[in-house]
Order: structure tokens, then sequence, then C-alpha cells
């Protein structure tokens, strides 16, 4: 398999085989459900779709039910496809299959780990982009310490150039980290350790790939 869904629980740190105290993520990874698979006859491409974490069927779609019942599981609350898994897994993978943690990952291997960052709402430029301010307190700076600053010349262009750092919304975004290490595997709890922090808030889904 190439990846797994799982939910962050929060960091701790544990001790490694060296002795040194490692910080590490906490992820409860699966069980998953295959729910489809994809082949290049049918779709033009290879990919395996998983479902993770429990919803109530009167909250979700008759359009999810019905595809849920066909894959013979119950509704869930979050469906991720991964792409172009290798080719020896197509005996393995098959419609309604649970996949558990110690099936996908050892300890030592190598992931990306891909989650919602957390929203920071409308912020400056001091907070988003790291910008200094305008300077020191003195000569008539009043209220400029954490202002932008020029923004451009006014004949030309006389506007502001699209896709200058200026505040905004920050956050909220998908993150990607890689080459993270799985430090521990835990399959009696579905527990991963990642060495580490990953993108999103306690609670929120992530896409553990290889």
């Amino acid at each position: 398999m190439p990846g797994i869904i799982g939910r962050k629980i929060g960091m701790t740190s544990i001790y490694n085989a060296d002795g040194q105290n490692v910080a590490c993520t906490v992820i409860e990874a699966g069980p998953c459900v295959v729910t489809q698979v994809k082949n290049i006859e049918t779709d033009g491409y290879r990919a395996v779709q998983l479902a993770f974490g429990e919803r109530k069927e009167k909250n979700t779609p008759k359009a999810l039910l019905g595809h849920f019942r066909k894959a013979g599981t119950t509704p869930k609350r979050n469906v991720v496809e991964l792409r172009d898994f290798r080719k020896e897994f197509e005996g393995i993978v098959e419609v309604g299959k649970e996949i558990r943690v110690e099936q996908v990952f050892n300890e030592g291997d190598f992931v990306d780990v891909v989650g919602i960052s957390k929203g920071r709402g409308f912020q400056g430029v001091v907070k988003r982009h790291g910008f200094s301010g305008v300077g020191e307190a003195t000569h008539g700076q009043h209220n400029r310490l954490r202002a932008p600053g020029s923004m451009g010349a006014s004949s030309f262009p006389s506007r502001v150039w699209r896709g200058k750092r200026m505040a905004g919304h920050t956050g909220n975004q998908s993150v990607t980290i890689e080459n993270l290490v799985v430090v521990k595997v835990v399959p009696e709890s579905n527990l991963l350790f990642l060495k580490g922090a990953v993108p999103g808030s306690v609670g929120s889904y992530l896409k553990i790939e290889k």
C-alpha cells in the first residue's frame, strides 16, 4: 500500500535506541476501508480509494451512502484517493478490505504527510510574511511599526502587482511535510509515531504516504 489516512492525536517525546529524546507526533492511523480500486483499463490510471472515520448515516449524502454500501462498509467521514500505487498490490487491494497501519509502515520508513494547516484568520504582513516593519519608533514614525511600507510607484504601473506579499487570510491550506521518519508503530492501538511536527490541529485528518 502506498499510504493510509490518519487523525492527529497530539505530540509527545520518546527515547530511541540510542537513548535520545525524540519529539514525535502521535497519529491514529486507520484502520481504513478500501472503497474503490481504479486501474488503467477502466479509469486510465492506477489508484486506490480509502475511507476512514465513522460518520452518521443521516449526515451522509445519498450518493456517498450508495458508494459505501457497494463497498460493504458503514458511512465514513474522510475519503482519500492514493494514486499510482505499485502493480504488485493490485491482487492484494480489494474493495471492502480493511487496511491496518502495520500492513503499510515499519519503523525507520520515510513518509510524507499531507494536512490542512491551522487557520490564522486575516493577518498582517509581519505575521503572514515575516516583515520587520518600517523601522524605529522615532522621527515621526507614528503607528507604523508593523506597516508593510511602500507598495510601488504611482505613474507606472499605477496599481499593485498581482501576487505581491500583503496582508490577508493566513493558514487553512493544504501543507505537505516530506521525509518524516516513522519512529514507532503500535498495531494494537493503530498508532503511528512520526519524528517531528505535522500540519493541522489536534483531531484533524491527515494523509500519510510512502
